[in-house]
Parts: structure tokens; sequence; C-alpha cells
């Protein structure tokens, strides 16, 4: 070990621990809510909301993949599944023919909307419902100074 890792004090390691077990808890609060009432995994909603956020509800594949940070490979697997259902059509890009365009369908789109209400009462009520206007801002305050360290 050397001797220049700075640990982290007794305050730092309880803080840590209990980020991880809240985050895995939310996030499996959500899937799970998801996955029960509209019959798909978050991932699969945060594509759907991706794509619905985007002009024609249709993005580049790679861009997609970016967004939602995930492999293409993962996402290329994503899509084949949402296709299946429906919700998701590929097009050949037009500007670059290796490339390809995730496109919503009218069928996603009413599927998303449909899902939308029980997923903003989900998370309302694991993350929100439990904090006072003060600790809301403090944690979007907090998370965008993570983000911006990171990325």
């Amino acid at each position: 070990m050397s001797s220049n890792t700075r640990w982290l004090n007794a305050d730092e390691q309880r803080t840590w621990r209990a980020y991880l077990n809240a985050h895995r808890l939310l996030l499996d609060a959500i899937d799970a809510q998801l996955r029960r009432d509209s019959g798909m995994p978050h991932a699969y909603y945060e594509i759907l909301v991706r794509l619905s956020d985007n002009e024609g509800r249709a993005m580049r594949m790679a861009e997609l993949a970016d967004a939602t940070r995930v492999s293409a490979s993962r996402l290329s697997h994503a899509i084949a599944r949402l296709e299946e259902r429906g919700w998701v059509r590929r097009e050949d890009c037009p500007t670059d023919r290796r490339g390809q365009i995730a496109v919503l369908t009218d069928e996603g789109f009413e599927t998303l909307t449909a899902a939308a209400p029980g997923h903003v009462e989900a998370v309302r009520g694991a993350l929100f419902d439990g904090l006072d206007a003060d600790q809301i801002k403090k944690l979007g305050e907090i998370s965008e100074i993570l983000a911006a360290r990171l990325t």
C-alpha cells in the first residue's frame, strides 16, 4: 500500500457507503416500478425519453449511445428489443452510409406517455418526497458538481 494514499476518514466512509446503498436502492425501485407497471426496464424508458425529446423523435445511434451512457453493442441490443415491440424503428442515416438513426414510433410515444405518470410518481416517492426544498436544492447542486468533475 502506498503511503500517499488518501484514505477515507470515518465520515467519508459512512457517506460513501450510504450514497452507494441509496443509489442502488433508488435505481432498483425505479426499475421495478417500470417493469411492473409498463413492462420495460428503466434502460428502455430512458431510450424512449431521449428519442421523444429530440426533433423528429429521432437520434443517430452513436449519439443515443452517448446520451444514455451505454456501449454501441448494448444499445443495438436494446433497440432490437424495442423494434420487436414496435416502439422504435431504425433508418439509414442520409448523410453517413454507415450510420443509423433510431426513431420513436407513434406506438412507442404512446407507450412512453402511458408510462410517464407512474414513473414520475415512483421518482417522487423514492427521492423527492423524503427531502425538503433545501435538501432538494443541495442534492441538485452536489449532483451538478459531481457530474461536471466526471465529464
